[in-house]
């Protein structure tokens, strides 16, 4: 049990990080590779904020999300828009350059070192939950991953905005032929996606660590769960990331020697069977 429960903490870190992706790549349908760089952003700015300027840890998650969303607005305005009516190709080339170019600088400005973290005293150590012992920071994200799932697929199924998204990806022109600011519509969006990854990005480094790399180091890992889950789909990347996470620790816990081509086999597995995955809808 204490290795499930760890397995769907892992699974839910994985989706916070993730979920973000679910919004431009899976939404907006733009293949943005460069998705962990917003996550990094968001990790440097917790870790900088509480081990520089004593600002503790949860007092530092608004602005983890904050810096992301601002400069994914204006990534969006001054590059992205550019390309989405480009080809799949373009748009990942482009990503990955940025992705580049980010390590570049995070190396340059932070040094190739692990940043260390030190969670408050609430959120360190052991809490008993129906006769487990589980540690608190991995119950604390849990409960943050079931909520933001509740929240974002309700605002993308219930509110206006998600209509008019859904509108515009589906079919630009006629969607501002109803009026809809489709630009707009596309930056906010972005703005949302940048901002999840940031949050994730920040309650991720307890367990990832946060380094230079770290961009690239678990850019398979987002692909992976928004794909398995269903583009598009906000809790099937839920569904998918627990599912992911316990078959990970799991895999590690009982064949260490095979690392992490569980979770490989796994995708394999589904998306030959279904391959617009577990909740996506199928194409026609």
């Amino acid at each position: 049990m204490t290795i499930v429960f760890d397995g769907i903490a892992f699974g839910m870190l994985l989706f916070l990080i993730s979920v973000g992706l679910s919004v431009t790549l899976g939404l907006m349908n733009f293949v943005n590779l460069a998705h962990g760089v917003f996550a990094m952003v968001g990790g440097y700015v917790c870790v900088i904020l509480l081990n520089e300027y004593g600002i503790p840890f949860l007092a530092t998650i608004p602005f983890a999300v904050l810096v992301p969303a601002v400069l994914g607005v204006i990534l969006e305005r001054l590059l992205y828009r550019r390309l989405y009516e480009a080809s799949a190709l373009d748009q990942v080339l482009f990503s990955l350059g940025l992705v580049f170019m980010a390590v570049s600088i995070a190396h340059y400005f932070f040094g190739a070192r692990q940043q260390p973290l030190h969670l408050p005293a609430f959120l360190s150590g052991q809490v008993k939950l129906l006769g487990l012992d589980v540690g608190a920071y991995r119950l604390f994200l849990v409960i943050v991953g079931v909520v933001l799932a509740l929240l974002l697929q309700w605002s993308i199924v219930r509110t206006a905005f998600g209509a008019r998204l859904r509108a515009a990806v589906d079919n630009q022109r006629t969607a501002r032929g109803l009026g809809i600011d489709v630009d707009r519509v596309f930056m906010l969006a972005f703005a949302l996606g940048s901002a999840l990854a940031g949050l994730g990005g920040a309650l991720g480094v307890e367990i990832l660590g946060m380094d230079p790399e770290f961009a690239v180091k678990y850019l398979v890992y987002f692909l992976i769960v928004v794909t398995v889950g269903g583009t598009g789909n906000i809790l099937g990347s839920l569904y998918a990331a627990i599912l992911l996470g316990v078959a990970d620790i799991a895999g590690r816990y009982y064949v260490p020697q095979i690392g992490a081509f569980i979770i490989y086999a796994i995708m394999v597995a589904i998306l030959i069977y279904r391959p617009q995955g577990l909740f996506g809808r199928a194409q026609h």
